[in-house]
């Protein structure tokens, strides 16, 4: 990686944060709060508002991926703090799988109610 030219790294930066922007403004469209990273490929996403009462992350992860088709990790993979509301999300994929993504939780309302 030391010898690669500054290009190569003009590039990368240009592709992460174009699939960044596509994520994060899909993400707003659908009013699911979430972080704006600065340099990691994943973001924190509040599913707070889709819980149910007493519901862990963790169950909420697993009934995501199976009904709405879209896999997560639960936040308290991440924090020490009880925090039971916060999701992470993988956006470093083609356009195409974040657009069909976005699709998905469009639906996660209606499918995790």
């Amino acid at each position: 990686g030391l010898k690669m030219g500054q290009d190569y790294y003009d590039d990368l930066q240009a592709k992460y944060t174009h699939k960044k922007d596509l994520f994060l403004k899909g993400l707003d469209d659908l009013k699911i709060a979430h972080t704006d990273p600065q340099g990691a490929y994943f973001v924190l996403a509040d599913i707070g508002p889709y819980m149910r009462k007493g519901e862990s992350d963790v169950d909420f992860c697993l009934e995501m991926a199976e009904k709405v088709g879209v896999a997560c990790v639960p936040g308290t993979s991440f924090f020490n703090e009880n925090v039971n509301h916060i999701v992470r999300v993988h956006f470093a994929k083609k356009d195409e799988t974040l657009y069909e993504a976005l699709e998905r939780l469009s639906h996660l309302k209606e499918k995790m109610g």
